[in-house]
């Protein structure tokens, strides 16, 4: 005898014995809709602090590691801040110092350089008031003085 004739379907799904038969993929397909609802920034701060503590309780983490570790990351912040605020202020009067330094320089040459024309017209103001140069160098001996009046 021959053996009958098998013939397959190319829509049918076969089920392995013992399973029930599953739905249709049509049928599993999620269907789309409107979720209401409000955003996560309209909750309240309590609400989602007590959503924090509930997930640490359900955690390994004890609340006592994530508050350390916030305070440690809030010190962090304001430690970083603190320093960079120093920081700052330290630039700008560094650049004060440097533009003093920079005014004082400028007038020490500007008086420098007053006192180099003074020199300079030193001896002709000395010959408009009827001074003469020195000829020849006068030294006078002091080591055989003797002080008038008895005093010794």
């Amino acid at each position: 005898m021959p053996a009958p004739a098998r013939s397959a379907r190319s829509g049918a799904q076969t089920q392995p014995a013992g399973r029930p038969a599953q739905a249709t993929p049509a049928a599993t397909r999620p269907q789309l809709r409107v979720v209401k609802g409000r955003r996560a920034d309209d909750q309240s701060v309590s609400r989602r602090l007590g959503r924090i503590i509930e997930w640490t309780r359900s955690r390994t983490t004890p609340l006592l590691h994530v508050t350390a570790s916030i305070v440690f990351l809030g010190a962090t912040l304001l430690g970083a801040l603190a320093l960079r605020t120093q920081m700052v202020q330290n630039s700008f009067e560094a650049a004060q110092v440097e533009s003093n330094i920079a005014t004082l320089n400028q007038d020490v040459q500007d008086a420098q350089s007053r006192l180099d024309e003074l020199e300079a017209s030193l001896p002709e103001k000395a010959k408009e008031m009827g001074m003469v140069p020195q000829e020849g160098s006068i030294s006078i001996d002091l080591s055989d003085y003797q002080p008038s009046g008895g005093a010794q």
